[in-house]
């Protein structure tokens, strides 16, 4: 195959900026050809998610080993998970289907709505970081996973989140520093990003993990792959959509309104 084949394992966003929906996106961006795994369904907006509806663990699988079996996966990312028996029935089965996997652990939307379940934290940790390839937390995530209110640096945060089982990891700079700081369990690296004044940034923790999985999966290292990514949801940023809703807009990684 010349097209990578991608697969992202998250939630539904009503209002097409985050989840599936930005995750699609961004690997047509990155030139691969896009699946999905639906594992909720949420009732949002620009302004806030209202409600989460969860699919059932056992259809979740039926939805993974649906594309494993037919068309194939050459990288997978996974973003909201919500529950620790979704997280179970993932885990479970990517463990006998291995593939490049990045793990976003999307705790909370923006907007502050819950996104994962504090029961399900623990899980996430034990069962699925020692399947990824990398996890991508922002900030705040990293600091919540690292049960950390001592504001530890990204470049200890990285090294706590290698040591709970995540293979490498890159704390985003999504929040604080314009810096995402990757640790491979070995080396450090710094990738500066942009900080840019746009009001339309729904979208761009998933923007920037689809795309990093969507690299991986066309064969560029880890190092590579986190720098593509990070310019890649910086350029979605820039021409974020901010005139649509009254919430935070969405990223456009598409960049349509260049295209008009």
């Amino acid at each position: 195959m010349t097209v990578p084949r991608l697969l992202t394992i998250a939630g539904s966003d009503s209002g097409g900026g985050a989840g599936i929906q930005a995750d699609l996106k961004a690997f047509a961006a990155a030139g691969g050809y896009g699946m999905s795994a639906i594992v909720a369904l949420t009732a949002q907006s620009t302004v806030g998610v209202s409600a989460v509806h969860e699919v059932p663990p056992e259809f979740v699988v039926k939805q993974l080993a649906a594309v494993f079996s037919d068309i194939g996966v050459d990288a997978a990312k996974t973003g909201m998970l919500f529950s620790r028996r979704v997280i179970a029935a993932v885990a479970g089965f990517l463990a006998a289907h291995r593939v490049p996997l990045v793990v976003d652990p999307v705790m909370v939307a923006a907007s502050g709505a819950k996104l994962l379940e504090d029961d399900a934290v623990e899980a996430l940790v034990t069962q699925l970081f020692p399947l990824a390839t990398v996890v991508t937390p922002n900030l705040l995530e990293a600091r919540a996973l690292c049960d950390d209110s001592s504001q530890a640096t990204r470049r200890d945060l990285a090294e706590r989140l290698v040591a709970l089982g995540a293979p490498a990891a890159i704390v985003t700079g999504g929040h604080g520093d314009p810096v995402d700081h990757l640790f491979d369990g070995t080396e450090h690296v710094e990738i500066a990003v942009e900080r840019l004044d746009v009001p339309a940034t729904h979208g761009a923790g998933c923007t920037h993990s689809a795309t990093l999985a969507a690299l991986l999966g066309r064969g560029f290292s880890l190092t590579d792959a986190a720098r593509g990514a990070a310019a890649a949801a910086t350029e979605a940023v820039r021409h974020g959509l901010d005139e649509l809703g009254a919430g935070d807009g969405p990223v456009d990684i598409l960049n349509l309104k260049g295209r008009l």
